[in-house]
């Protein structure tokens, strides 16, 4: 059963963070994984605030998410994106 990884992201140095996607794309790919929505407009319908930047990634399962989270590979991108940018990532079982 398909696993959604959802990324509510503040980007504070755009430039630094540019060097964190191609690596997070790689990683993301090499689990399997396949982008949904990836950055473009935002607009909260409830709830405060909105993040400039959201991102939805379909993985095979959760397990697969979770090893990709966890993974040298995506950690490695992790270590670029953590210092300029702030947020949330949530996986969710696709149960429908």
């Amino acid at each position: 059963m398909a696993a959604y990884l959802i990324a509510e992201i503040v980007v504070d140095d755009p430039d630094l963070y540019e060097a964190y996607k191609p690596k997070a794309a790689q990683s993301i790919a090499d689990f399997g994984g396949r982008y949904l929505a990836r950055g473009g407009d935002t607009e909260r319908l409830e709830g405060g605030g909105a993040p400039n930047r959201m991102v939805v990634v379909e993985f095979p399962d959760m397990a697969t998410a979770k090893a990709w989270y966890h993974s040298d590979q995506y950690q490695e991108a992790r270590i670029i994106r953590a210092p300029v940018s702030r947020g949330t990532l949530t996986v969710v079982e696709g149960i429908v």
